[in-house]
Protein backbone atom coordinates (compact mmCIF):
# COMPACT_ATOMS: atom_id res chain seq x y z
CA UNK A 1 0.00 0.00 0.00
CA UNK A 2 1.73 3.58 -1.19
CA UNK A 3 1.70 5.81 1.76
CA UNK A 4 -0.52 9.43 0.37
CA UNK A 5 1.89 12.43 -0.22
CA UNK A 6 2.48 15.10 2.26
CA UNK A 7 4.15 18.23 -0.11
CA UNK A 8 3.04 20.66 3.09
CA UNK A 9 6.04 22.95 3.21
CA UNK A 10 7.27 22.41 -0.56
CA UNK A 11 7.96 24.64 -3.20
CA UNK A 12 6.75 23.61 -6.88
CA UNK A 13 7.27 25.26 -9.78
CA UNK A 14 3.89 25.27 -11.67
CA UNK A 15 2.51 26.47 -14.98
CA UNK A 16 -0.86 27.90 -13.98
CA UNK A 17 -3.99 26.90 -15.67
CA UNK A 18 -7.87 28.69 -15.40
CA UNK A 19 -9.16 29.91 -12.68
CA UNK A 20 -11.51 28.31 -10.55
CA UNK A 21 -14.26 28.85 -8.17
CA UNK A 22 -13.09 29.89 -4.67
CA UNK A 23 -10.26 32.61 -5.59
CA UNK A 24 -7.75 30.30 -6.60
CA UNK A 25 -6.27 29.17 -10.28
CA UNK A 26 -5.62 25.42 -10.88
CA UNK A 27 -2.34 23.61 -11.83
CA UNK A 28 -1.12 20.52 -12.15
CA UNK A 29 2.53 18.82 -10.66
CA UNK A 30 3.39 15.37 -11.06
CA UNK A 31 -0.34 13.97 -11.63
CA UNK A 32 -1.99 16.42 -8.66
CA UNK A 33 -4.02 19.04 -8.69
CA UNK A 34 -2.53 22.41 -7.10
CA UNK A 35 -5.14 24.68 -6.18
CA UNK A 36 -2.89 28.47 -6.17
CA UNK A 37 -3.97 31.50 -4.66
CA UNK A 38 -2.22 35.00 -5.55
CA UNK A 39 -1.84 33.72 -9.38
CA UNK A 40 -2.76 34.20 -12.77
CA UNK A 41 -4.17 32.05 -15.71
CA UNK A 42 -0.82 31.69 -17.91
CA UNK A 43 1.66 32.47 -14.85
CA UNK A 44 4.79 30.29 -14.03
CA UNK A 45 4.87 30.52 -10.44
CA UNK A 46 6.79 29.15 -7.30
CA UNK A 47 4.13 28.06 -5.23
CA UNK A 48 4.41 26.64 -1.50
CA UNK A 49 2.38 24.08 -0.66
CA UNK A 50 0.09 25.12 2.72
CA UNK A 51 -2.55 22.23 3.17
CA UNK A 52 -2.09 19.05 1.93
CA UNK A 53 -4.73 15.94 3.04
CA UNK A 54 -2.59 13.45 0.84
CA UNK A 55 -5.57 12.91 -1.79
CA UNK A 56 -5.20 13.99 -5.38
CA UNK A 57 -5.07 17.69 -4.72
CA UNK A 58 -3.19 20.22 -2.41
CA UNK A 59 -3.49 23.94 -1.60
CA UNK A 60 -0.73 26.26 -2.42
CA UNK A 61 0.02 30.09 -2.29
CA UNK A 62 2.51 31.72 -4.96
CA UNK A 63 5.52 32.37 -3.11
CA UNK A 64 7.27 33.86 -6.46
CA UNK A 65 6.17 34.79 -9.73
CA UNK A 66 8.76 33.35 -13.10
CA UNK A 67 6.47 34.67 -15.76
CA UNK A 68 3.81 37.13 -14.69
CA UNK A 69 0.78 37.24 -16.82
CA UNK A 70 -0.50 40.68 -18.41
CA UNK A 71 -2.70 41.63 -15.97
CA UNK A 72 -1.13 41.63 -12.93
CA UNK A 73 -0.37 44.73 -10.86
CA UNK A 74 0.97 45.27 -7.33
CA UNK A 75 -1.68 44.64 -4.59
CA UNK A 76 -2.45 48.33 -3.45
CA UNK A 77 -2.49 46.76 0.36
CA UNK A 78 0.99 45.76 2.24
CA UNK A 79 -0.97 42.87 4.17
CA UNK A 80 -1.68 40.97 0.32
CA UNK A 81 2.15 41.25 -0.37
CA UNK A 82 4.04 37.82 -1.67
CA UNK A 83 6.71 38.07 0.89
CA UNK A 84 4.31 37.61 4.34
CA UNK A 85 3.92 34.47 3.06
CA UNK A 86 1.30 32.46 5.47
CA UNK A 87 0.95 35.83 7.15
CA UNK A 88 -1.06 37.53 4.57
CA UNK A 89 -4.49 38.85 5.42
CA UNK A 90 -7.05 36.75 4.03
CA UNK A 91 -9.84 38.93 2.90
CA UNK A 92 -8.43 39.81 -0.30
CA UNK A 93 -8.37 37.02 -3.36
CA UNK A 94 -7.70 39.24 -5.97
CA UNK A 95 -5.48 42.22 -5.49
CA UNK A 96 -2.48 41.02 -7.82
CA UNK A 97 -4.66 41.74 -10.39
CA UNK A 98 -5.66 45.26 -12.05
CA UNK A 99 -9.47 45.43 -11.87
CA UNK A 100 -10.38 44.67 -15.28
CA UNK A 101 -8.48 41.58 -14.95
CA UNK A 102 -10.29 40.58 -11.61
CA UNK A 103 -13.94 40.83 -13.55
CA UNK A 104 -12.63 38.34 -16.26
CA UNK A 105 -11.57 35.61 -13.73
CA UNK A 106 -15.39 36.09 -12.01
CA UNK A 107 -16.97 36.40 -15.27
CA UNK A 108 -15.12 32.78 -16.16
CA UNK A 109 -16.21 31.65 -12.56
CA UNK A 110 -19.56 31.96 -13.35
CA UNK A 111 -19.72 31.11 -16.80
CA UNK A 112 -17.67 27.64 -15.47
CA UNK A 113 -20.51 26.73 -12.66
CA UNK A 114 -23.55 27.66 -15.01
CA UNK A 115 -21.96 25.33 -17.63
CA UNK A 116 -20.97 22.42 -14.97
CA UNK A 117 -23.88 22.27 -13.12
CA UNK A 118 -26.91 23.85 -14.79
CA UNK A 119 -25.55 22.27 -18.13
CA UNK A 120 -26.17 26.28 -19.60
CA UNK A 121 -23.53 27.77 -22.17
CA UNK A 122 -24.21 31.62 -20.97
CA UNK A 123 -21.64 34.40 -22.15
CA UNK A 124 -21.04 36.68 -18.38
CA UNK A 125 -19.57 40.15 -18.31
CA UNK A 126 -19.16 41.27 -14.79
CA UNK A 127 -19.90 44.67 -15.07
CA UNK A 128 -17.99 47.64 -12.87
CA UNK A 129 -20.16 49.23 -9.96
CA UNK A 130 -19.52 53.14 -9.46
CA UNK A 131 -16.57 54.35 -7.14
CA UNK A 132 -13.58 52.10 -8.34
CA UNK A 133 -11.97 49.00 -6.58
CA UNK A 134 -11.01 50.66 -2.86
CA UNK A 135 -12.48 52.11 0.00
CA UNK A 136 -16.22 50.65 -1.18
CA UNK A 137 -17.03 48.48 1.93
CA UNK A 138 -18.86 49.93 4.37
CA UNK A 139 -19.18 46.86 6.53
CA UNK A 140 -16.35 44.79 8.59
CA UNK A 141 -15.72 42.11 11.19
CA UNK A 142 -12.49 41.93 12.51
CA UNK A 143 -11.23 39.62 15.34
CA UNK A 144 -9.27 40.22 18.39
CA UNK A 145 -6.31 38.59 19.04
CA UNK A 146 -4.23 37.65 22.66
CA UNK A 147 -2.79 41.00 22.68
CA UNK A 148 -5.91 42.84 22.43
CA UNK A 149 -5.11 43.99 18.72
CA UNK A 150 -8.01 43.81 16.14
CA UNK A 151 -7.00 42.76 12.34
CA UNK A 152 -8.36 39.96 10.25
CA UNK A 153 -7.75 36.22 9.62
CA UNK A 154 -5.25 34.55 6.81
CA UNK A 155 -6.94 32.45 4.17
CA UNK A 156 -7.90 29.24 6.22
CA UNK A 157 -7.16 29.69 9.24
CA UNK A 158 -7.71 30.93 13.03
CA UNK A 159 -4.77 33.22 13.59
CA UNK A 160 -5.18 37.30 13.60
CA UNK A 161 -3.26 39.49 11.52
CA UNK A 162 -3.42 43.29 13.48
CA UNK A 163 -4.28 45.87 10.88
CA UNK A 164 -4.11 49.59 10.98
CA UNK A 165 -6.19 50.16 8.13
CA UNK A 166 -8.06 48.40 5.33
CA UNK A 167 -7.77 50.03 1.81
CA UNK A 168 -11.44 48.13 0.34
CA UNK A 169 -12.76 49.74 3.49
CA UNK A 170 -14.48 53.06 3.80
CA UNK A 171 -12.42 55.90 5.14
CA UNK A 172 -12.22 55.57 9.21
CA UNK A 173 -14.14 51.86 9.13
CA UNK A 174 -11.13 49.72 10.89
CA UNK A 175 -9.21 52.72 11.88
CA UNK A 176 -11.63 53.53 14.37
CA UNK A 177 -11.01 50.42 15.90
CA UNK A 178 -7.45 49.34 15.45
CA UNK A 179 -5.86 52.71 17.43
CA UNK A 180 -7.12 50.93 20.95
CA UNK A 181 -7.10 47.58 23.05
CA UNK A 182 -10.10 45.12 22.75
CA UNK A 183 -10.90 42.29 25.10
CA UNK A 184 -9.13 39.34 23.75
CA UNK A 185 -11.49 36.55 21.82
CA UNK A 186 -14.11 39.93 20.70
CA UNK A 187 -15.45 39.85 17.51
CA UNK A 188 -15.55 43.68 16.02
CA UNK A 189 -18.26 44.79 13.86
CA UNK A 190 -17.98 48.50 11.83
CA UNK A 191 -20.33 50.00 9.84
CA UNK A 192 -20.58 53.42 8.11
CA UNK A 193 -24.52 54.35 7.00
CA UNK A 194 -25.40 56.51 4.35
CA UNK A 195 -25.09 59.60 6.74
CA UNK A 196 -21.85 59.05 7.21
CA UNK A 197 -22.14 57.99 11.30
CA UNK A 198 -19.69 55.25 12.25
CA UNK A 199 -21.60 52.13 14.77
CA UNK A 200 -19.01 50.20 16.43
CA UNK A 201 -20.42 46.66 17.68
CA UNK A 202 -18.45 44.52 20.49
CA UNK A 203 -19.08 41.09 20.89
CA UNK A 204 -17.33 39.40 23.75
CA UNK A 205 -16.76 35.73 22.80
CA UNK A 206 -15.12 34.80 25.91
CA UNK A 207 -17.34 36.61 29.23
CA UNK A 208 -15.77 36.56 32.29
CA UNK A 209 -18.42 34.70 34.36
CA UNK A 210 -18.58 30.82 33.76
CA UNK A 211 -21.75 29.92 31.40
CA UNK A 212 -22.43 33.50 30.64
CA UNK A 213 -24.15 34.30 26.85
CA UNK A 214 -21.85 36.56 24.36
CA UNK A 215 -22.37 39.67 25.13
CA UNK A 216 -22.82 42.52 22.30
CA UNK A 217 -22.40 46.38 23.45
CA UNK A 218 -22.95 49.04 21.41
CA UNK A 219 -18.98 50.97 21.51
CA UNK A 220 -20.04 54.07 18.90
CA UNK A 221 -22.81 55.09 16.98
CA UNK A 222 -26.63 54.32 17.71
CA UNK A 223 -26.38 50.99 16.12
CA UNK A 224 -29.08 51.64 13.66
CA UNK A 225 -27.90 53.22 10.13
CA UNK A 226 -29.28 55.18 7.78
CA UNK A 227 -29.72 54.12 4.21
CA UNK A 228 -30.90 56.04 1.29
CA UNK A 229 -32.03 54.11 -2.24
CA UNK A 230 -34.49 55.16 -4.71
CA UNK A 231 -35.74 58.36 -2.62
CA UNK A 232 -36.50 56.09 0.01
CA UNK A 233 -34.90 56.11 3.61
CA UNK A 234 -33.97 52.43 5.08
CA UNK A 235 -33.30 52.20 8.85
CA UNK A 236 -31.19 48.77 9.34
CA UNK A 237 -29.61 47.31 12.26
CA UNK A 238 -25.61 48.22 12.14
CA UNK A 239 -25.12 43.91 12.71
CA UNK A 240 -28.08 43.40 10.26
CA UNK A 241 -27.85 42.70 6.33
CA UNK A 242 -27.13 45.46 4.16
CA UNK A 243 -25.19 45.22 0.68
CA UNK A 244 -21.43 46.31 1.76
CA UNK A 245 -21.01 47.89 -1.01
CA UNK A 246 -21.80 51.63 -1.31
CA UNK A 247 -23.22 51.46 -4.74
CA UNK A 248 -25.07 48.29 -4.78
CA UNK A 249 -28.70 48.39 -3.16
CA UNK A 250 -29.10 51.57 -6.32
CA UNK A 251 -27.63 49.28 -8.37
CA UNK A 252 -29.63 45.99 -7.28
CA UNK A 253 -32.56 47.65 -6.79
CA UNK A 254 -32.76 49.18 -10.31
CA UNK A 255 -32.15 45.47 -12.10
CA UNK A 256 -34.80 43.73 -9.81
CA UNK A 257 -37.52 46.37 -10.51
CA UNK A 258 -36.56 46.09 -14.50
CA UNK A 259 -36.70 42.04 -14.12
CA UNK A 260 -39.71 42.00 -12.25
CA UNK A 261 -41.77 44.35 -14.10
CA UNK A 262 -44.59 43.39 -12.05
CA UNK A 263 -47.78 44.58 -13.21
CA UNK A 264 -50.28 46.59 -11.29
CA UNK A 265 -53.25 44.54 -9.35
CA UNK A 266 -50.87 41.70 -9.26
CA UNK A 267 -48.93 39.43 -6.53
CA UNK A 268 -45.20 39.72 -5.77
CA UNK A 269 -43.62 37.62 -3.01
CA UNK A 270 -40.38 39.07 -1.44
CA UNK A 271 -38.27 36.27 -0.37
CA UNK A 272 -35.01 36.66 1.93
CA UNK A 273 -36.05 40.32 2.42
CA UNK A 274 -34.45 41.56 4.85
CA UNK A 275 -35.37 45.30 4.83
CA UNK A 276 -37.77 45.71 2.43
CA UNK A 277 -34.98 46.89 -0.09
CA UNK A 278 -36.57 45.13 -2.89
CA UNK A 279 -40.32 45.08 -1.30
CA UNK A 280 -40.25 48.48 -2.12
CA UNK A 281 -39.77 48.37 -5.71
CA UNK A 282 -42.46 45.96 -5.81
CA UNK A 283 -44.91 47.89 -3.71
CA UNK A 284 -44.75 50.77 -6.19
CA UNK A 285 -45.18 48.04 -9.36
CA UNK A 286 -48.39 46.24 -8.00
CA UNK A 287 -49.96 49.61 -7.03
CA UNK A 288 -52.60 50.04 -4.30
CA UNK A 289 -54.64 47.27 -6.01
CA UNK A 290 -51.85 44.63 -5.68
CA UNK A 291 -49.82 43.08 -3.15
CA UNK A 292 -46.54 42.11 -1.87
CA UNK A 293 -45.90 39.39 0.64
CA UNK A 294 -42.00 40.02 2.77
CA UNK A 295 -40.65 36.67 4.13
CA UNK A 296 -37.94 36.68 6.55
CA UNK A 297 -36.29 35.09 9.34
CA UNK A 298 -34.68 37.54 11.28
CA UNK A 299 -37.55 39.19 13.65
CA UNK A 300 -35.52 42.24 13.71
CA UNK A 301 -35.01 42.81 10.32
CA UNK A 302 -39.06 42.65 9.74
CA UNK A 303 -39.12 45.06 12.46
CA UNK A 304 -37.21 47.38 10.51
CA UNK A 305 -39.53 46.54 7.38
CA UNK A 306 -42.21 47.37 9.11
CA UNK A 307 -40.89 50.69 9.76
CA UNK A 308 -39.15 51.47 6.24
CA UNK A 309 -42.56 50.11 4.58
CA UNK A 310 -44.86 51.90 7.14
CA UNK A 311 -46.73 54.28 3.63
CA UNK A 312 -46.97 50.78 1.93
CA UNK A 313 -50.15 48.89 3.17
CA UNK A 314 -50.40 46.35 0.42
CA UNK A 315 -46.98 45.04 1.74
CA UNK A 316 -47.89 41.95 4.42
CA UNK A 317 -44.71 41.01 6.65
CA UNK A 318 -43.76 37.40 7.81
CA UNK A 319 -41.33 36.88 10.12
CA UNK A 320 -40.08 33.15 9.31
CA UNK A 321 -38.18 31.37 7.26
CA UNK A 322 -38.99 30.80 4.15
CA UNK A 323 -39.45 27.35 4.19
CA UNK A 324 -42.20 27.33 6.60
CA UNK A 325 -43.67 30.34 5.48
CA UNK A 326 -44.26 29.04 1.89
CA UNK A 327 -45.36 25.51 3.59
CA UNK A 328 -49.13 27.59 3.70
CA UNK A 329 -50.85 26.17 1.15
CA UNK A 330 -53.09 29.06 1.70
CA UNK A 331 -50.85 32.11 0.06
CA UNK A 332 -51.85 33.77 -2.85
CA UNK A 333 -50.31 32.67 -5.84
CA UNK A 334 -47.85 35.09 -6.89
CA UNK A 335 -47.56 36.47 -10.69
CA UNK A 336 -43.92 37.54 -9.56
CA UNK A 337 -41.18 35.81 -7.34
CA UNK A 338 -37.80 37.72 -5.76
CA UNK A 339 -35.76 35.77 -3.69
CA UNK A 340 -32.25 36.71 -2.12
CA UNK A 341 -31.13 33.71 -0.65
CA UNK A 342 -28.10 33.84 1.78
CA UNK A 343 -24.50 32.08 0.05
CA UNK A 344 -25.55 28.93 -0.08
CA UNK A 345 -28.88 29.40 -2.09
CA UNK A 346 -32.67 28.67 -2.04
CA UNK A 347 -32.03 24.84 -2.60
CA UNK A 348 -34.49 22.30 -3.34
CA UNK A 349 -37.40 22.96 -0.87
CA UNK A 350 -37.61 26.27 -1.31
CA UNK A 351 -37.94 26.31 -5.29
CA UNK A 352 -40.18 23.52 -5.30
CA UNK A 353 -42.78 25.37 -3.62
CA UNK A 354 -42.41 28.44 -5.80
CA UNK A 355 -42.46 26.15 -8.77
CA UNK A 356 -46.23 24.44 -7.04
CA UNK A 357 -47.52 28.25 -7.46
CA UNK A 358 -46.28 29.06 -10.61
CA UNK A 359 -45.24 32.41 -11.19
CA UNK A 360 -44.87 33.69 -14.97
CA UNK A 361 -41.26 35.11 -13.11
CA UNK A 362 -38.56 34.71 -11.01
CA UNK A 363 -36.01 37.26 -9.89
CA UNK A 364 -33.34 35.98 -8.04
CA UNK A 365 -30.48 37.15 -6.37
CA UNK A 366 -27.22 35.67 -5.86
CA UNK A 367 -24.02 36.19 -4.03
CA UNK A 368 -22.16 32.79 -5.32
CA UNK A 369 -21.94 31.21 -8.55
CA UNK A 370 -22.32 27.71 -7.62
CA UNK A 371 -25.28 28.14 -5.42
CA UNK A 372 -27.29 30.37 -8.08
CA UNK A 373 -26.01 27.42 -11.04
CA UNK A 374 -27.47 25.02 -8.64
CA UNK A 375 -30.84 26.79 -8.11
CA UNK A 376 -30.96 27.53 -12.18
CA UNK A 377 -30.83 24.06 -12.73
CA UNK A 378 -33.66 23.41 -9.92
CA UNK A 379 -35.63 26.15 -11.79
CA UNK A 380 -35.48 23.77 -14.97
CA UNK A 381 -37.19 21.11 -13.36
CA UNK A 382 -39.86 22.86 -12.11
CA UNK A 383 -39.73 24.44 -15.72
CA UNK A 384 -38.27 27.57 -15.92
CA UNK A 385 -35.46 29.02 -18.24
CA UNK A 386 -32.67 31.49 -17.99
CA UNK A 387 -33.95 34.21 -19.73
CA UNK A 388 -31.28 37.55 -18.42
CA UNK A 389 -28.61 37.61 -16.33
CA UNK A 390 -26.62 40.98 -15.01
CA UNK A 391 -23.18 40.39 -12.94
CA UNK A 392 -21.86 42.91 -11.05
CA UNK A 393 -18.32 43.36 -9.19
CA UNK A 394 -20.01 44.31 -5.98
CA UNK A 395 -16.60 42.81 -4.36
CA UNK A 396 -14.10 44.11 -6.09
CA UNK A 397 -10.43 42.21 -4.42
CA UNK A 398 -12.33 39.17 -3.63
CA UNK A 399 -13.35 36.22 -5.62
CA UNK A 400 -17.00 37.18 -4.38
CA UNK A 401 -19.42 38.18 -7.38
CA UNK A 402 -23.09 39.58 -7.51
CA UNK A 403 -25.21 37.67 -10.07
CA UNK A 404 -29.05 38.81 -10.19
CA UNK A 405 -30.58 36.68 -13.07
CA UNK A 406 -34.61 36.16 -14.30
CA UNK A 407 -36.34 32.97 -14.82
CA UNK A 408 -39.34 32.57 -17.15
CA UNK A 409 -41.72 29.62 -16.93
CA UNK A 410 -41.49 27.79 -20.19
Amino acid sequence: MTDKPDWTGRRLEVEVGPVAHGGHCVARHEGRVVFVRHALPGEVVLAEVTEDAGGGFCRADAVEVRTAAPGRVDPPCPLADMALGRDRCGGCDFQHADAGTQRELKAAVLAEQLQRIAGLEWPVTVQELPGGPLRWRTRARLAVDRGGNAGFRPHRSHRIIPVQDCPITVEGAVPAVADRRWRPGAELTTAVDGAGELHVTALDRKPQKRHQKPVSRQVSGSGVAHEEVAGRRFDVSAQGFWQVHRAAPEVFTEVVARFAAADPGTTAWDLYGGVGLFAAGLAEQVGPSGSVLLVESSKRAVEDALGNLRDLPQVDFRAGTVESVLADESLAAPDVVVLDPPRKGAGRQVVEAIGRRGPSRVVHVACDPAALARDVSLFAEQGYELAELEAFDAFPMTHHVEAIALLRRA
